[in-house]
């Protein structure tokens, strides 16, 4: 029995069958195959019932499968640990981030985590706060930055920062010009909020205090935060937007993004890890990445507070 063949029997599990679990460990399927098959000869039961799909475990598998994955995480725990120990960081580091963040902190995340850490494989994916606390628990991800936070025991969570939103508006739209405004003066039927899923939209709707009665004159499926503000030039609308999307913005529409008053008008960006992940120095190395990022993305909403739009 290898920590290999234990490897491979999870991310079959996880995957659901041996196409999914081969690509995901880059192997090819007859040698995951083999090995799996190696390790059921060893055992003398056959763990997964592949008759089924997906595929099943069978009895012995159920029983097998709590102990494998304990096998495999102290064995990697012991590891790691020893190289951090030695600041030799190295590996995979699997990061979940939200689509709402990822456009606007991965670029810069990634360029000073290599500096810091250049022997780990970075593997970033983009996904919805609701897929995050399963990926967090099946082990699909090591580490998640979101917005909002789950607050479910199975992970572990930390505030990182508070990401103010701002108000988006059309040229022609009558809130135009202004240096700030108020929550209760949106209208609601020019708003454009992101799709079903965004925990944007739910921080959205929630600023409004419009969740139960908001009627929207427009629905926008899996678009983006770019599409709803060149679609509000082009209708007299508005959209809300996070404060560290400013940079990205073209500095000649600075003057169509307007603060609000409201000191309610922020959403929490958290980093949460699994119960059974334990590499805090390697955790350390993520969280001042997306802190020194945090700092580069402060330079534009500075520029907004002070109305200078060049």
């Amino acid at each position: 029995m290898t920590i290999l063949q234990l490897e491979y029997f999870l991310a079959v599990v996880n995957h659901g069958g041996f196409s999914g679990a081969a690509e995901y460990c880059f192997a090819t399927q007859p040698a995951l195959s083999r090995q799996i098959s190696m390790l059921e000869e060893e055992l003398g039961a056959l763990l997964i019932d592949r008759t089924k799909r997906p595929i099943v475990l069978t009895d012995a598998g159920e029983l097998f499968i709590d102990g494998a994955k304990q096998t495999v995480e102290v064995f990697y725990m012991a590891k790691n640990r020893i190289n951090d120990l030695k600041g030799d960081f190295q590996g995979k580091l699997k990061v979940g981030i939200i689509p709402t963040i990822s456009p606007y902190l991965t670029p810069g995340f990634v360029a000073h985590f290599t500096k810091l850490c250049p022997n780990v494989k970075l593997d970033i994916i983009e996904m919805y706060t609701a897929d995050i606390t399963d990926s967090l628990t099946r082990g699909l991800i090591d580490v998640a930055i979101l917005s909002g936070g789950q607050s479910e025991f199975r992970i572990k969570e930390t505030e990182l920062f508070n990401d103010r939103l701002y108000l988006y508006v059309a040229r022609d739209n009558e809130l135009y010009g202004r240096k700030s405004v108020e929550v209760n003066e949106i209208d609601v039927k020019k708003l454009l909020i992101l799709s079903k899923g965004n925990c944007l939209r739910n921080q959205t709707l929630k600023l409004c205090q419009e969740r139960k009665k908001i009627e929207l004159q427009y629905d926008f499926i899996s678009c983006s935060l770019e599409t709803l503000m060149h679609t509000a030039d082009n209708i007299d609308g508005m959209t809300i937007i996070p404060g560290m999307s400013i940079g990205y913005i073209p500095k000649d529409k600075y003057d169509q993004i307007i603060p609000f008053e409201s000191k309610r008008a922020f959403r929490k960006i958290t980093m949460a890890i699994g119960h059974t992940f334990v590499r805090e120095p390697l955790i350390a190395m993520v969280e001042k990445s997306v802190m020194d990022v945090r700092q580069e993305l402060d330079v534009a909403e500075f520029l907004i507070h002070e109305n200078i739009f060049v």
